[in-house]
């Protein structure tokens, strides 16, 4: 595992891993059998973690980093 992917939990991961290919919270919960303010939850903790104001940038520094692939 490259230092990048440390960063996230493994259930953040799946997150952003559905999250990039155009999943909505709501498909994300049916995806991963948990409540859509699960899933707001670990995505809040993402944005937190990397000091980004949104998902969208969330997910463009994921990208950067290597974590998430399109």
């Amino acid at each position: 595992m490259n230092k990048g992917q440390s960063i996230l939990t493994k259930r953040e991961q799946e997150i952003f891993d559905l999250l990039v290919h155009n999943m909505t919270t709501g498909e994300i919960a049916e995806e991963l059998k948990i409540s859509e303010k699960t899933v707001r939850n670990h995505i809040s903790n993402v944005i937190l973690k990397l000091n980004v104001k949104g998902r969208s940038q969330a997910i463009i520094e994921l990208l950067r980093l290597g974590v998430i692939k399109l």
